[in-house]
């Protein structure tokens, strides 16, 4: 008899999308079990694809093309994309507009948000009556210092004089001025996160996130010593002192959830609320399997990440799951089963030479070991 396998991966991050991830994944599987029903949905978690998933799953999304600002010294301007839903929602995701493969080689010190910020602004002028902001896969590490200042926030030196952007640029901050911002769409801003680690220390933005944004240990202390300026600059700027730099998400995206709090905007989990819109769980009822996955299984897997999510709903369905990723260095005994590309090729880097062929290996891998 056939079965019902629901694939639902998200990207695996600068090899290939969800959306070819899921497709991949069931070639392998129908190879061995040619009569299963394959249902496909490509998830996110608010990071690469988010734009994705949404134009996928919601009919009616419409993109809306525009050009934004080079995201760092020396790249080029950037050509992108944000997504109107039938309801006046916008989406727009910070990796299509400022991304870590936007920006070659990495510039960690110098690397900004500010076309993010006019991204934005773009769908606020627009008309759009409420934000979803997919952070995640961000190049830079500037607390959302430039998206703010697109949408009117000013970020001054002690002479009074805008500072320039990036975090380099935060270091000479000594006063922030939030009172020009523009007002919030009336359904308000949702940031779609996919981390929940505070702006600052040793689980804060810089420390964790730096290294992936070409930072080394002595740019990590100068990276954390900016944002630590910011937040100083930008509590004073707020009502009551207000300090959001432990706030949950605030350190996502190099800081720019700090950001983007600061702003009004409230933190949402990514992958539930993406989950959501593709119907994933009215899918995933009644199925055999589940099959989901990334490019990186590791401990940062677990606070929010996509196959979590996923996981999370199969199990609440009774659906036995299967881990596929790059590389697997968390524990995964929690899934029916797994397979890592890494594995299957025999190093990394033939993984990533070739996903889509070790993707549909690992299809094909589950499908045989009666997964």
């Amino acid at each position: 008899m056939s079965r019902r396998i629901v694939v639902a991966p998200d990207s695996f991050k600068g090899t290939v999308d969800a959306a070819d991830a899921a497709a991949a994944l069931a070639r392998g599987w129908r190879g061995v079990h040619p009569d299963d029903d394959l249902v496909l949905r490509p998830m996110a978690d608010g990071g690469e694809g988010t734009l994705d998933a949404f134009a996928a799953s919601v009919p009616g999304a419409e993109r809306i093309p525009l050009q934004v600002a080079p995201p760092a010294p020396g790249a080029p301007a950037v050509g992108t994309s944000w997504l109107r839903l039938p309801d006046g929602t916008a989406v727009v995701e910070l990796a299509a507009t400022c991304g870590l493969g936007l920006v070659n080689p990495l510039q960690p010190l110098d690397a900004h948000t500010s076309g993010f910020g006019e991204a934005i602004g773009a769908a606020l002028e627009a008309g759009a009556t409420r934000l979803l902001l997919g952070l995640g896969g961000s190049a830079s590490t500037d607390g959302g210092a430039g998206a703010l200042a697109v949408l009117g926030a000013r970020f001054l030196d002690d002479d009074g004089r805008p500072v320039l952007l990036g975090s380099r640029g935060l270091s000479s901050v000594a006063s922030a001025d939030l009172s020009g911002l523009r007002a919030l769409p009336p359904g308000g801003v949702l940031i779609l996160g996919d981390v929940t680690n505070p702006l600052l220390g040793p689980s804060g933005a810089a420390a964790v996130f730096g290294p992936q944004k070409g930072a080394d240990p002595a740019t990590v202390e100068v990276l954390e010593a900016n944002l630590a300026r910011l937040a100083g600059a930008v509590a004073a700027a707020l009502p009551q002192g207000e300090d959001l730099a432990e706030a949950p998400g605030s350190g996502a995206a190099g800081g720019t959830g700090f950001g983007l709090l600061a702003w009004g905007a409230s933190m949402g989990a990514g992958a539930r609320l993406v989950a959501e819109s593709v119907g994933l769980a009215d899918a995933i009822a009644g199925a055999d399997l589940v099959i989901t996955g990334e490019g990186r299984f590791d401990g940062q897997s677990e606070a929010g990440k996509a196959p979590t999510e996923v996981a999370a709903i199969a199990r609440a369905a009774g659906v036995p799951v299967a881990l596929v990723a790059g590389s697997i260095t968390a524990d995964a005994s929690g899934f029916a089963a797994s397979a890592s590309l890494t594995d299957l090729a025999g190093s990394g880097a033939a993984a990533m030479a070739d996903p889509a062929r070790w993707l549909e290996a690992a299809g094909a891998s589950l499908a045989a070991a009666g997964a």
